[in-house]
């Protein structure tokens, strides 16, 4: 099994690339159709936020399993474009003040010379882009695109199979995001599963 691992990682980054691109098709469908709002504060952090640990993921050396995070970041950019027309409308303090704690933890990563902790405030950075997020699906769980989570997650995991080169700086970005995701995942599924009940009892 290991052998497998280390001697296909471009498959395995390939892989994982391919399930980064065909997780967000059932996300596109369902924004075009209106039943999902993405909420443009986490997506534009996120697909920021994508690009710069795609960079630093490059720059140690992380090879083919730094693709998917870069196709990721592209796809979430283009997504917080069309949450401007198609979006979440409803801006709460609480996500004000989450985009304004990832907007800062964005000026001190342009601040630090050093790759581990930039990475490490990439992950508090992508913390706080998706309180806006699971603050929203929280409220309105059906107005976001569970199967599209699910693939992402496996794709990351995919993804951290296929690295290259092991290190904090590599490693622990992706998977905080597969815990954040996780966690994401859980709560979308006690919820419907509670409104269901509930909405049943009626």
């Amino acid at each position: 099994m290991f052998n497998f691992i280390e001697n296909n990682k471009i498959l395995l980054g390939l892989i994982s690339s391919v399930i980064a691109v065909g997780a967000y098709i059932p996300y596109f469908r369902d924004i075009f159709k209106g039943k999902t709002k993405p909420h443009i504060f986490s997506w534009f952090i996120w697909g920021l936020l994508g690009g710069i640990t795609y960079i630093a993921q490059v720059v140690k050396g992380a090879g083919a399993g730094s693709w998917a995070n870069g196709l990721t970041a592209l796809i979430c950019l283009v997504i917080a474009g069309l949450s401007i027309t198609r979006g979440e409308k409803n801006i709460t303090l609480t996500d004000k003040l989450s985009f304004g704690g990832a907007i800062l933890a964005l000026i001190l990563w342009f601040l630090t010379k050093n790759p581990l902790s930039a990475v490490i405030l990439a992950c508090v950075i992508d913390t706080l882009a998706y309180v806006p997020t699971f603050r929203k699906a929280y409220k309105k769980p059906f107005e976001e695109t569970l199967p599209a989570f699910i693939t992402t997650t496996i794709g990351i995991i995919i993804s951290l199979l296929a690295l290259e080169a092991y290190s904090a700086t590599t490693w622990l970005y992706p998977t905080v995001l597969v815990i954040s995701n996780s966690l994401f995942i859980v709560m979308l599924l006690l919820r419907r599963k509670l409104i269901k009940n509930n909405y049943g009892k009626l």
